[in-house]
């Protein structure tokens, strides 16, 4: 078997050296490098070459790249690096990878040209002062051909142990059964469908009931279409930890039922966690000057990637586990894991966010990967959030304090723009279709001034200058792909008077997107295939809009497995939950929920649509009747706590948990059999009428003609039937949902309520 790499790739692999160090310093953008590179290159003589396509071989290996530049007079190959402040600040171990790069350039020039020797010049650019400082060593070409054929040979015997796991892996999938004796009802439609647009590598949009099993219905498909599709990496992508600890879940459950006739499953898996939930030393700085585990960080490396890839299994445990063992830090061995699993399962932000690690990897390493989406209901407003961003003006007053002086000026001149915008409205917030003139530039000019200060080492390091300068460059980044699909808008943080002094009064500025089709449809056609699922998909128009689906997206809807008479569903048409009218139905709300207990004791679920109103019904209901055993939602809640809360769920148990719609509870629990018997559901779950949320219904209007729909209605009733889904999780389970408010009646509400439910 053959094996192609770039010098990048290779170096990487076999060059990386000493600590892990995440201190910040500021480095150009791509922008500012390609101009550096040409700055450079622009001082050369007459015939120097750019851009130099070099390729060499060592056994099955080909290696390919590209040299910045030859001086052929001089026989003198140079690596261009540009960089900001300091050179003497540079981390060795980035150096150390720089001169390995140049090495292996060095090698390839000399076997194209035929050279027995030649110059290396690694060529530093400080992209502020235009100085370069040229780095050079003499080289034989017998010296780089033996670093050459060593660091080849370190990298095939690692490709040919991938190689072979790879086809191991692919025989064991194609042999993978369902772990169950058949298929459920419907969950062989939603395989199907899963196996179709992953062999022909298509977008699919599948809504299928709560309680069939999609989480089984799409990874068993998915993985045994990996050998016919060629894919390299499955990613389990899901917006809140019970859906991801439900996969990881089913893929034991796969590899449990593979081991009971074969031998162990040769899968891959990792679990991709929070840096907060993985880190072993959070007091401590992410350098070898502080951490232990960053210490030789990359020198203890290859060992313990070899021992994890050994146990297959990646969670959490086994990760720390081996970092535990061989002394590194367990975060960053699974973000150096993600290279060489077969299926890693995270949050949504790993792929879809501005800068995701996983994107931006499957790019360069040009991987061809398939995306699982669950519970995909929840991405719109997730991608929203991704591709919006703040800046707080109180903490520019805050950094000014510490600031150089040319950061000081640059910070008065954003003070002018963003004045001028406090002027316009000092009390109200106010929304522009447009960015202001000058604010961007000046922006602009901040972060360079404080890029400039960042990187003088001897300052001592400002949590709040670094912080507001990760916030502008990300409103600069989303700056530039402002389109009709945002808004920019304005609130007031300490409003003036009207017409007064503008400096007195503080804002903060928002691009705030409102439809992140433009921005994830890019990240859906990188991938191989992609399958957006969940309960809730309905209307999928409304999916296709929000999301970018591709023109050629296939929708499926399940049926369902569940009959109308096991689910009671009854309409309180006597109760009203609007803002105006809750005080006065809350003591009919309460006996409704006391009358429902009553006649069939046993665990119910009570959602509401704030912490107050739930304080309020839950205060009521104690008062009532306390006899009756009751646990609440907090909105302080850790994910120890919100455990609890779904521990009090027992199997023949009864009490009523009061929570609150669209939270941790609404969706992703999973509460078979008597564990759940009903819920009452005391809201229609949609948005509050604010400014905001106005400004997302005109646009919506005039984007799709649909703005009260697309901003109000289809995202409540979303949440109304995942809550609803909690109830009926199998054929044999039966249970009541209580619809608490007279809305629900409404045409337009009973649209997009389950077509299955016989609403009494």
């Amino acid at each position: 078997m053959t094996y192609t790499v770039a010098v990048r790739t290779l170096c990487e692999f076999t060059a990386k050296r000493g600590d892990l160090d995440l201190r910040f310093t500021p480095s150009p953008d791509a922008s500012e490098g390609r101009a550096g590179h040409a700055a450079i290159a622009a001082r050369r003589p007459a015939g120097y070459e750019t851009e130099i396509a070099l390729s060499g071989t060592y056994g099955a290996l080909t290696v390919r790249g590209r040299a910045d530049g030859y001086d052929p007079a001089r026989r003198r190959l140079e690596e261009f690096k540009t960089y900001r402040g300091d050179l003497d600040a540079m981390r060795e171990n980035q150096r150390a990878l720089h001169w390995a790069q140049l090495r292996v350039y060095g090698a390839l020039m000399c076997e194209k040209l035929g050279l027995d020797a030649l110059e290396l010049a690694l060529v530093y650019y400080e992209i502020g002062t235009g100085r370069e400082t040229a780095l050079v060593e003499p080289a034989s070409a017998q010296q780089l051909r033996a670093e050459f054929e060593a660091q080849c040979a370190r990298f095939v015997a690692w490709a040919e142990q991938e190689s072979a796991h790879r086809a191991a892996r692919d025989t064991a999938l194609g042999a993978l059964r369902l772990p169950h004796a058949r298929f459920r009802q419907g969950q062989r439609d939603l395989a199907e469908a899963v196996w179709r647009a992953a062999t022909q590598g298509r977008c699919l949009l599948a809504q299928a009931p709560t309680g069939i099993g999609k989480t089984i219905g799409t990874l068993f498909p998915q993985l045994k279409a990996c050998a016919r599709g060629n894919i390299d990496k499955v990613l389990f992508l899901s917006a809140k930890s019970p859906g991801r600890q439900l996969a990881l879940d089913a893929l034991d459950t796969l590899a449990e039922a593979h081991a009971k006739d074969n031998a162990r499953l040769p899968l891959r898996v990792l679990e991709l966690v929070a840096r907060d939930k993985a880190c072993e030393h959070p007091e401590l700085a992410c350098h070898g000057q502080s951490c232990p585990l960053a210490r030789g960080f990359y020198d203890r490396l290859p060992a313990a990637r070899a021992a994890a890839l050994a146990r297959v299994n990646l969670k959490r445990e086994t990760l720390r586990e081996v970092a535990g063992e061989h002394a590194v830090c367990p975060y960053y061995l699974g973000q150096e894991l993600a290279r060489w699993s077969d299926v890693i399962v995270g949050d949504y932000n790993y792929y879809f966010d501005v800068s995701a690690m996983l994107f931006m990897l499957g790019a360069h390493n040009q991987w061809r990967m398939s995306l699982l989406v669950d519970e995909a209901h929840n991405l719109p407003e997730r991608a929203r959030a991704m591709y919006s961003a703040e800046l707080v003006q109180t903490r520019v007053d805050v950094v000014r304090r510490a600031a150089s002086a040319p950061v000081k000026r640059a910070l008065t001149r954003l003070a002018r723009h963003w004045n001028a915008q406090n002027a316009l409205s000092p009390e109200a917030w106010r929304a522009s279709d447009a960015l202001p003139d000058g604010l961007v530039p000046a922006l602009g000019d901040v972060i360079a001034a404080i890029g400039d200060q960042l990187a003088e080492p001897a300052l001592v390091r400002d949590a709040e200058l670094e912080r507001f300068y990760f916030d502008a460059l990300h409103f600069v980044r989303l700056a530039e792909r402002f389109d009709e699909q945002s808004i920019f808008d304005v609130t007031p943080l300490q409003p003036g008077k009207a017409g007064g002094n503008a400096q007195r009064t503080r804002s903060t500025l928002c691009i705030r997107n409102l439809v992140p089709a433009n921005a994830l449809r890019p990240r859906l056609a990188a991938a191989h295939s992609v399958t957006l699922f969940s309960a809730t998909l309905a209307p999928a128009h409304y999916y296709a809009d929000m999301l970018g689906l591709p023109a050629n997206t296939v929708q499926v809807e399940i049926g369902t497995p569940f009959r109308a008479e096991q689910l009671d569903v009854q309409i309180a048409r006597d109760i009203s939950t609007r803002y105006k009218d809750r005080a006065r139905s809350l003591e009919t709300l309460v006996e409704r929920v006391a009358r429902q207990y009553t006649a069939r004791p046993g665990n119910y679920l009570c959602f509401f649509s704030s912490y107050d109103y739930l304080q309020q019904a839950a205060d009521v209901f104690v008062a009532r009747h306390p006899q009756i055993d009751t646990w609440r939602q907090s909105r302080t809640m850790d994910e120890a706590q919100q455990q609890g809360f779904v521990a009090r769920f027992v199997e023949g148990g009864s009490g009523i948990g009061f929570a609150v719609l669209g939270g941790a509870f609404g969706e992703g629990i999973d509460l078979p059999g008597t564990r759940l018997i009903g819920t009452f559901i005391a809201t229609l779950g949609m948005p509050q009428v604010n400014p905001v949320n106005e400004a997302m219904r005109e646009r919506m209007e005039t984007l799709y003609g649909a703005g009260f729909d697309y901003t109000y209605l289809i995202p409540g009733l979303r949440k109304v039937v995942q809550a609803a889904g909690r109830v009926i999780r199998s054929e044999a389970d039966s249970g009541v949902v209580h619809l608490l408010d007279d809305r629900f009646a409404r045409p337009d509400v009973r649209a997009l309520l389950p077509a299955w439910w016989d609403v009494a």
